[in-house]
């Protein structure tokens, strides 16, 4: 039972960091995906998501700008 218990938890740690990083990835290509489909009310709300829990990332900027324009329309 030892023998497995060291790459099962590797495969875990793989797995739930490769998942973070993802998230605020997916939610940013949603938002724009919903922007093309002239869906703006929940692209607003998928990148007002974004900006809320990834600030500082290069996905919160991308949403800030995006919410600045359509905004702006």
């Amino acid at each position: 039972m030892k023998r497995f218990a060291m790459p099962v938890l590797v495969l875990c740690l793989v797995v739930s960091a490769g998942c973070t990083g993802d998230k605020g990835k997916e939610l940013l290509e949603t938002a724009q995906f919903e922007e093309k489909q002239h869906n703006e009310e929940h692209a607003r709300m998928l990148y007002e998501e974004i900006v809320k829990k990834y600030p500082g990332t290069e996905f919160a900027r991308k949403a800030e700008e995006r919410l600045r324009a359509i905004k702006g329309k």
